[in-house]
């Protein structure tokens, strides 16, 4: 990889960490505190969410005649979503040892805490739990994924993509025949960057 990628690279990482720490300021903005992954909120925000909080008939009266009848539409896409789930992860506990690929960490990716927040009523913490685990999942298969493509076919596209994934930077030049002839096998291998 050239040197000007990996100074991008470099100061992407950077900014992550920063962005990182300044969310995690928001801890003492808003009064809670995260221990062993779980959220603790001050006895006074935890009153105040709760005043602030609509009931479930209100929630319903206030909501959009379209957005309640396309709720099951969304719904129904928990189902493919929980078979995806189940799939990339027996793909990856079976697959990933044989290549030799670090597997992905189902708990990094699915973050499923907004059910906890006290000014949401019960419909707005389920859709909470749902969104969290949809999204979740998405970045969970994307990294499977990535590692995959990482392993057998390391080349980067010629045409612009809409995102790049974590893996991408590893993989060698589109049209450069010589260099995957020679690198293919370090590439596929080459997942040191990984805790």
């Amino acid at each position: 990889m050239d040197n000007r990628l990996q100074e991008l690279i470099e100061r992407i990482k950077k900014l992550e960490d920063e962005l990182s720490r300044e969310i995690q300021k928001k801890e003492e903005e808003f009064f809670y505190k995260i221990r062993d992954r779980k959220i603790y909120f001050e006895d006074e925000a935890k009153r105040s969410h709760r005043r602030l909080a609509k009931t479930i008939r209100r929630y319903l009266r206030d909501t959009a005649i379209l957005n309640l009848l396309t709720a099951p539409v969304i719904w129904f896409c928990l189902l493919p979503t929980l078979f995806m789930d189940l799939t990339a992860t027996i793909y990856q506990a079976i697959c990933f040892p044989v290549y030799g690929i670090p597997k992905v960490k189902r708990r990094e990716h699915l973050i499923i805490d907004r059910h906890a927040l006290r000014y949401l009523n019960p419909i707005e913490k389920m859709n909470c739990i749902y969104c969290g685990y949809f999204n979740g999942m998405v970045s969970y298969i994307q990294e499977i994924a990535a590692r995959t493509e990482q392993y057998w076919c390391p080349i980067k596209h010629a045409r612009k993509v809409a995102r790049i994934h974590s893996r991408y930077h590893m993989f060698l030049e589109y049209g450069d025949a010589e260099k995957y002839h020679q690198k293919l096998e370090q590439i596929r291998r080459d997942f040191k960057d990984l805790p």
